[in-house]
C-alpha cells in the first residue's frame, strides 16, 4: 500500500536530553499501570462508582473545553432525567450526545477497531443529537476550519490553522497507517502514539465540528485499547480543562513549524505525559481514602465516601441519584454515622443541609 508519510519520525526526533525525559515519565505511569491491574483484580465495588462519577466529570470537562456552561452537578441531572428527543437547547444535545458516545466506548472498546470507518461512526454518535451538524456528521470537512479556544465568558481566540478539506482524507488515512503500524509492531512506546496520534487529529481536524471533543474520546478508547484501564476511573478530560492555557500552548508548539522539519513535538508529549501522571496522583489519593476506610465502613458507606470525596460538597439527594438501589432513610443512617465518626461533617440546617469530607 503506497501510503504517503508526513515525517511522524521527524516529529519525534529528541535529543537525548528529552529522551531522558521522557524515559522518566513513562517509566513513573508504567510502574502505575502494573500496580493498578493488581488493584484492579479486587473488582470492589467502589471502582464502579469511580467510574459513574469519572464518566459525568468527563462529559462536564470536555463539554466545557468547547463552551458548554452546564456544571457536573447539572450534567447529573440532565442524564437522570433526559428526554432524547426534547434536547432544544446546544449545550444538552452536546451533553447527552458525549455521554452516549463514551458509554459506547468504554462498554466496548476491544470490539472499536482504530478505522477511518468506525471513527465516523463515533463523531456521528457524538453528534447524534445537535440539530445543526447533522448534514455533517460522520463526514470528513469540506470547508477549511481551525482550532479555536472557547472561554467562558463567550470570546473566542484561534490557536492555529488547520489541514485543507482536500488533502484530509489523505492525512488521516497516513495518520491511521502509522498508528495501526506502530501498535502491530510494538516499536514505540504506547503512550507516544496515543500522544503522536492525538497531536496530528487536533491538527488534520478532519470534520467540520466536535474535534476537540472526539480527539478526548479517541485518547480514551486508545488508552483502554493500550492496557492503561485506569483511566476509566478518572477523568483525564477534567485534567485537561484544569490546564487549558497550557494544553493549547503545547499544541501551538509544535504546529506553528506544521509541514516543515521543525515541527517537532517534545513539548505536546511532555504535556501529554504530565498530564497523566496528574491524573494518577488524583486516582491514587482517591482510592488511598478508601483504602483507609475499608477496615471501617461497609462497601455501601465506602461509597458514600467515594462520592463525597469526589465531589467535595454533596446533598443527600444527590447521593439518592448515584446510590438510586439503597433506600433513602438506610443512606440517612449512614450518613449520621460518618459524620459520628468524624469521618464527613455536616454543614448547614433543613434542606440546606451539606456533607463534606473531613480532611
Amino acid at each position: 500500500m503506497d501510503i504517503p508519510n508526513y515525517n511522524f519520525d521527524q516529529k519525534l526526533n529528541f535529543e537525548s536530553s528529552k529522551h531522558l525525559k521522557i524515559g522518566k515519565l513513562l517509566s513513573v505511569l508504567d510502574t502505575f499501570k502494573g500496580s493498578w491491574k493488581i488493584l484492579e483484580q479486587t473488582k470492589s465495588g467502589y471502582l464502579k462508582e469511580l467510574r459513574k462519577i469519572a464518566t459525568i466529570e468527563s462529559t462536564g470537562s470536555s463539554t466545557r473545553i468547547e463552551g458548554v456552561t452546564l456544571t457536573d452537578q447539572e450534567i447529573e441531572k440532565l442524564l437522570k432525567s433526559v428526554k432524547i428527543s426534547k434536547l432544544e437547547k446546544r449545550d444538552e444535545q452536546e451533553v447527552v450526545g458525549y455521554y452516549e458516545a463514551l458509554e459506547l466506548i468504554l462498554e466496548n472498546y476491544n470490539e472499536i477497531p482504530l478505522t477511518e470507518s468506525y471513527i465516523h461512526q463515533l463523531h456521528g454518535i457524538l453528534l447524534k443529537h445537535s440539530h445543526k451538524d447533522q448534514t455533517h456528521k460522520g463526514k470528513y470537512k469540506n470547508l477549511s476550519n481551525q482550532v479555536v479556544a472557547n472561554y467562558p465568558d463567550g470570546s473566542q481566540r484561534i490557536i492555529f490553522r488547520t489541514t485543507e478539506p482536500h488533502l484530509t482524507a489523505t492525512e488521516m488515512e497516513s495518520l491511521l497507517y502509522w498508528s495501526k503500524e506502530r501498535i502491530d509492531e510494538q516499536d514505540l512506546h504506547p503512550l507516544i502514539i496515543v500522544a503522536t496520534f492525538i497531536y496530528e487529529f487536533l491538527s488534520i481536524h478532519p470534520y467540520q465540528d466536535g474535534n476537540g471533543r472526539l480527539s478526548r474520546l479517541l485518547t480514551t478508547l486508545l488508552l483502554l485499547q493500550l492496557d492503561y484501564h485506569f483511566i476509566q476511573y478518572v477523568s483525564f478530560e477534567h485534567v485537561i480543562e484544569s490546564k487549558k492555557e497550557a494544553y493549547y500552548r503545547a499544541l501551538m508548539d509544535g504546529q506553528k513549524n506544521r509541514y516543515k522539519k521543525e515541527e517537532v513535538i517534545f513539548q505536546w508529549v511532555i504535556f501529554f505525559l504530565e498530564s497523566m501522571i496528574e491524573l494518577t496522583k488524583r486516582l491514587e489519593a482517591k482510592y488511598e481514602t478508601y483504602s483507609k476506610l475499608k477496615v471501617l465502613l461497609n462497601e455501601r458507606q465506602q461509597q458514600i465516601v467515594a462520592l463525597i470525596k469526589m465531589k467535595e460538597t454533596i446533598q443527600i439527594s444527590e447521593i439518592e441519584h448515584v446510590l438510586e438501589h439503597y433506600s433513602r432513610n438506610t443512606i440517612k443512617k449512614d450518613l449520621i454515622y460518618l459524620v459520628n465518626e468524624a469521618i464527613l461533617l455536616k454543614t448547614g440546617k433543613g434542606r440546606g443541609v451539606k456533607y463534606h469530607f473531613n480532611r
